[in-house]
């Protein structure tokens, strides 16, 4: 016989009990029979079926498996037994012994008894935990929090039993806790559980007289002049104080059956010290400063604003805060860099201003519309040639407010007018010449208007006019070389002329014995300044 085994089965469930560890069964095998201490289960001869042998309560509930396993329906606290396998192979007999549990988990976890109050510092029980229907009896834990209570015997006391059912055999535990709240078991959450079975979570409501109150101000938004200050006086106790007295700068204000009290459309002036106390302990209190701010802002022009070409436009922004203020201006959207100034007025300063002037989160704004308007005047009026020689376009260049109209004294092929810009308008006009033209351009607006003209040649004209410019450019070239080269010849004789005198001059002062030397400088700086002149004149005429 070898050592015992031990199986663990669930209540009701089939149980099987392996027979020799559930080894394979030997080759000579003659027969394997299952048996307990009250007698004989079944047997099974080698290639037959297995026969049941008992009588009593295991008739219907016994069969053997294919692995020779001992196989128990309907499980019970009754079937803890020792159940034995006796295989008989060859001239062997052996005998295999196994000792079989039956194990049940608890049905349920619940909290009864449950008291109706927790008060700080007086030991309470809270209530009662049970589970049953288990097997072996289920020990239970009480939690606070998901955290497991310990037992301390002082703020923590905790006490179980066991009560066995007759018939089944199956155990009920209950536990009572014994506990001592503290402030913070307010919303504390309390359970028990029995392996791995919880109760419901339960809490209590915990009293403590109050020991400290706190003012609170609340706001929709910053506190600024015009907004409603709510004050609210939160005491710590459970159940909390119901009536307060509101200290409001100075001034007594008694409240009943609540913790606020509003102080509306304050001002500047409702700037100060505000408290807040128990009814019945005016030393019990806390206190609060409140600072109302204020952001005053005006700024001038304002509306839409018509000015005049070249006038000047004084802005002006007075403000007035609690505080340290930023300022921003956008001109159409567009920020700014700076302030805008206006001591001469153009027609690209008109657009849509808007100032912002914060404080911390308070915002205002204003805004004015500047409309600069003029007489239209043309700046520029030009005319080209087309790129295919066959027409001509003409331009003009006009500037005002309203958007001036321009209006040509021709009629052209086709006309093409820019998108007005900051005041400005350029009109073109395509027009194919005829005859000799002179032509008017018109701007016009509700405040007057202006005119420019400009000469326009046919197409013929211009070309014939293109060919005499470039034979005169001819002839007179021709005229400035002749007159450079006679220049250059009356200049050789005269130099020429010159020599020969001096050098006559010379021989007869050689003649007569006289100083020479003198005479013969002056005449080698005559003949380098003739030799400078006659190549400066030949550089001229070769350009």
């Amino acid at each position: 016989m070898s050592g015992m085994d031990t199986v663990i089965g669930l209540y009701g469930e089939t149980i099987e009990v392996p027979c020799n560890n559930g080894a394979p069964k030997p080759k000579d095998l003659f027969m394997t029979k299952w048996k307990y201490d009250d007698g004989d289960l079944l047997t099974q001869l080698k290639d037959q079926d297995a026969s049941v042998i008992a009588t009593d309560k295991y008739k219907d509930r016994v069969s053997m498996a294919e692995n020779s396993s001992l196989l128990i329906a309907a499980a019970t606290l009754k079937d803890e037994k020792t159940f034995t396998c006796m295989v008989v192979a060859g001239a062997d007999i052996s005998e295999y012994p196994v000792k079989l549990l039956i194990h049940k988990a608890p049905t349920g976890v619940e909290i009864t008894a449950l008291a109706t109050e927790l008060e700080i510092g007086k030991p309470t029980q809270l209530g009662q935990c049970s589970t049953s229907d288990a097997n072996p009896a289920a020990s239970i834990t009480w939690f606070k929090n998901k955290k497991p209570l310990v037992a301390d015997g002082k703020g923590i006391i905790i006490s179980s039993k066991v009560k066995v059912d007759e018939v089944t055999g199956l155990t009920t535990t209950s536990s009572i806790l014994q506990y001592t709240a503290e402030k913070g078991d307010t919303a504390a959450l309390f359970t028990c559980g029995a392996l791995n079975t919880l109760s419901s979570p339960v809490s209590f409501t915990v009293t403590y007289p109050t020991e400290r109150i706190s003012l609170h101000v609340i706001s929709k938004g910053p506190l600024m002049e015009g907004s409603n200050v709510t004050l609210k006086c939160k005491a710590d106790g459970n159940p909390p104080p119901t009536s307060f007295n509101f200290h409001i700068l100075g001034k007594l204000v008694k409240v009943e059956n609540s913790d606020s009290y509003t102080v509306t459309d304050v001002t500047r002036e409702s700037t100060g010290e505000y408290k807040c106390s128990i009814i019945d302990n005016a030393k019990m209190e806390d206190s609060k400063n409140i600072t109302i701010n204020y952001l005053d802002m005006s700024l001038s022009p304002s509306g839409k604003v018509m000015k005049s070409f070249g006038e000047g436009l004084a802005l002006t922004l007075q403000t007035h805060a609690s505080g340290e203020l930023k300022v921003s201006w956008t001109k159409d959207n567009g920020k700014l860099d700076s302030r805008p100034t206006f001591d001469k007025l153009t027609y690209s300063d008109s657009g849509k201003y808007e100032v912002v002037v914060t404080m911390g989160p308070l915002v205002k704004k204003a805004s004015f519309e500047l409309v600069v308007e003029g007489v239209p005047v043309i700046r520029r009026v030009a005319k080209r040639r087309g790129e295919d020689g066959q027409h001509k376009v003409l331009t003009c260049e006009a500037e005002g407010s309203p958007k001036p109209t321009v209006a040509w004294s021709v009629n052209g092929t086709s006309a093409d007018e820019s998108p007005y810009v900051n005041g400005k308008i350029t009109h073109k006009l395509t027009i194919v010449p005829t005859v000799n033209l002179t032509v008017v351009c018109t701007v016009s607006n509700e405040l007057g208007q202006d005119t420019r003209t400009i000469n326009v040649s046919t197409l013929f004209e211009e070309v014939r006019m293109d060919k005499q410019d470039s034979s005169d450019e001819g002839d007179t070239t021709k005229l400035v070389v002749g007159v450079i080269v006679g220049l250059l010849l009356a200049t050789v004789v005269v130099g020429l002329a010159y020599w020969l005198y001096m050098k006559k001059s010379k021989q007869g002062s050689w003649k007569t014995g006289e100083k020479e030397d003198g005479s013969t400088e002056e005449s080698k700086k005559l003949e380098e300044k003739i030799e400078e002149k006659l190549e400066e004149n030949s550089q001229k005429v070769e350009v």
